[in-house]
């Protein structure tokens, strides 16, 4: 019984390298002690007029800190179906949501960013 909770468990975590959705950045998904969480390990769009920093940050004290590195996703424990209760940073607001994660049969994973009731989905796939 052991064995097959192990393995449903190691199925549905989001490990790896995933490109976002508006294919923009990678991001390195992996667990952090019993939580899952997720930093920028690229930024793909270098366009002239891009930021390189985290410019958008409510804090000005972490507006020039580099966006690859950049903490995006923490907080994440597994409730059995989906990993809830983490929190997703959207560097290109500034801004905060409550989050969860899913794994698709794919291998992509679904992000669901919330303020209130309303959420917002993006399927991030493997790199």
């Amino acid at each position: 019984m052991i064995a097959l909770l192990a393995a449903a468990l190691a199925a549905s975590t989001p490990n790896g390298t995933f490109i976002t959705e508006d294919g923009t950045a990678l991001v390195r998904v992996e667990p952090c002690g019993t939580s899952i969480c997720g930093r920028v390990s690229e930024v793909l769009n270098r366009a002239p007029g891009i930021p390189r920093t985290d410019v958008h940050n409510p804090n000005p004290k972490l507006r020039a800190r580099p966006l690859v590195g950049l903490p995006m996703l923490g907080g994440f424990i597994w409730n059995g179906q989906q990993w809830t209760g983490g929190q997703i940073y959207d560097p290109k607001t500034g801004r905060t949501y409550r989050s969860k994660l899913s794994v698709a049969a794919d291998g992509s994973i679904v992000v669901s960013g919330c303020v209130l009731f309303i959420c917002q989905n993006q399927r991030w796939r493997p790199r």
